[in-house]
């Protein structure tokens, strides 16, 4: 992909994903950050237990904040093994665009599409742990944005018209909007946030989160 390529590739995700980052930039300027929420929510992503598990986790992240990549990286793994796997807890992720909240909102609509496009929820988290996998090049200040989104948009077997298509759904962009405004009414202000049955858990560590699931799965 040459330099000129690459520039036109940066510039049309910026544009089309600019309608869904716009609310995201009112509430975030950075990772990090607080809040609450609880319950089933329209457009939920999951994995693990069906809905109405008796502990069910929720993070709220982004896939360009870098503590959601370290998170991802370091603790994710003991969590899914011990807890998700074994179907012990449902574990909710949902979307909180932080900057550059174009290239978020386009790699989490890529995701979307990816799901729908095969039936399969899996192809989203696929996008996501990709993206999150893709730092430091992903974080402000970083080149690299739009090598990533066409790696990724390629593997998939998107052709750019399709991916335009897919960023540029307004239909789409709204439903993110939506869940972007529930998450600020929940108190979010920042990523990763975790709650466990609805109480914010601000230890995010492998023995915090831990600690708070078991005491759920106990009562």
């Amino acid at each position: 992909m040459t330099s000129r390529s690459s520039f036109r590739f940066a510039a049309m995700s910026r544009r089309a994903a600019i309608t869904g980052a716009a609310l995201a930039a009112m509430a975030l300027s950075a990772c990090g950050g607080s809040g609450g929420g609880a319950g089933a929510a329209e457009g939920d992503m999951a994995k693990g237990a069906a809905e109405g598990a008796k502990v069910t986790v929720v993070e709220y992240a982004s896939v360009t904040c870098v503590g959601c990549a370290a998170w991802q990286r370091d603790v994710w793994p003991q969590i899914k093994s011990k807890y998700v796997d074994t179907n012990q807890i449902r574990f909710v992720f949902r979307e909180f665009p932080t900057p550059p909240q174009d290239v978020a909102v386009a790699g989490f609509l890529l995701g979307r599409c990816a799901a729908a496009k095969s039936g399969n929820s899996e192809d989203y988290f696929k996008v996501v742990d990709d993206m999150l996998a893709s730092h430091p090049g992903l974080t402000p200040g970083q080149p690299g944005f739009a090598e990533t989104l066409q790696r990724i948009r390629t593997g998939l077997g998107f052709s750019q018209e399709e991916y335009l298509t897919c960023v540029t759904d307004e239909a789409a962009i709204a439903q993110m909007e939506e869940r972007i405004r529930a998450g600020q009414a929940a108190g979010v202000t920042g990523t990763p946030t975790f709650m466990v049955n609805g109480t914010v858990v601000a230890d995010r560590s492998v023995e915090g989160l831990s600690a708070a699931i078991d005491a759920e799965l106990a009562k």
